[in-house]
């Protein structure tokens, strides 16, 4: 059975008070679309390319806008343990297409896309249609 620790990607975090231009930035470079929010070291939320241009770019906030105003807040996680099967079923639940993995000690060590499991998964084909229902409206 295979566990979310094969196939996480390595992970930045980024604080509240950054700017959208950093966090976008710093997408950018990493050719990513999400970044965990970290304040205090904990997780606090989450920043994604779509936060950016649903919540700030079409509301017309500037660049410099902090992180913390449009977030979005709380974060679903998993254990890098976790199989391969609970990951899924938290991202389906959660609706995200992007799972932040812990280690025992709930140290963030990585990330799960959902495009990650699709392309490397060998047990897609069994998931594909729990992966499918990620982005449907509830």
């Amino acid at each position: 059975m295979a566990i979310l620790k094969e196939f996480m990607k390595d992970v930045q975090v980024i604080s509240p008070d950054a700017t959208l231009q950093e966090a976008a930035k710093k997408m950018r470079a990493g050719n990513f679309g999400m970044l965990p929010v970290g304040e205090n070291d904990k997780m606090i939320g989450s920043i994604s390319d779509r936060d950016i241009a649903i919540r700030a770019v079409a509301e017309g906030k500037p660049c410099n806008t902090k992180i913390r105003d449009v977030m979005t807040p709380g974060i679903v996680w998993a254990y890098e343990e976790s199989s391969l099967a609970e990951g899924v079923r938290l991202m389906s639940e959660h609706q995200v297409r992007r799972l932040p993995v812990v280690n025992s000690a709930k140290r963030l060590v990585g990330i799960v896309a959902i495009g990650d499991l699709a392309v490397e998964s060998s047990e897609f084909e069994v998931m594909g249609e729990t992966l499918s229902e990620i982005s449907e409206p509830a």
